[in-house]
């Protein structure tokens, strides 16, 4: 079992970059759970002319919370800067997504992710992970997301 990580950059282990890299927090990340922190600003590309995150935003920062757990595994502990790798992931499918409510510009969101069940072949990784995002205590998107993660030759 990894060994938990506290406050690191989970954008230096995931392949996006801007405008599609959510900024997050991550207090925490493990080998079977992760917590992120994001603020909903103007210049995110999901945040509509309303002033709301839209349900693609929702799901896609769902998505890079969920795949930092068994991201992580492609790089060594002492890696914390995410240079000794690189990495892809894929939605290989959306078991469930349940949006509750659209957040607005300002609004800070705590997601929650879980590991369900991994397969190892070697050289890729296969894995369930839900995932909860709240507001403040408002259930805002419940997910479920099959991933494919492996690992490419720099």
């Amino acid at each position: 079992m990894r060994k938990p990580r506290y406050n690191i950059e989970i954008k230096h282990f995931l392949p996006h970059r801007p405008p599609m890299l959510m900024q997050c927090k991550t207090p925490y990340l493990d080998g079977e759970s992760v917590e992120t922190h994001f603020e909903v600003t103007s210049e995110n590309i999901f945040t509509n002319i309303k002033g709301e995150f839209t349900e693609g935003g929702l799901i896609e920062l769902a998505a890079q919370t969920c795949s930092s757990i068994t991201g992580q595994d492609f790089f060594k502990d002492d890696d914390i800067k995410g240079i000794g790798n690189k990495v892809v992931g894929y939605i290989s499918a959306i078991k469930k997504a349940e949006v509750f409510l659209l957040p607005k510009i300002g609004n800070l969101l705590v997601t929650k992710a879980t590991l369900i069940n991994r397969f190892d072949t070697g050289d890729m990784t296969m894995c369930t992970i839900s995932s909860t995002t709240f507001r403040n205590d408002d259930l805002v998107v419940d997910c479920t997301f099959n991933f494919l993660i492996h690992e490419v030759p720099r």
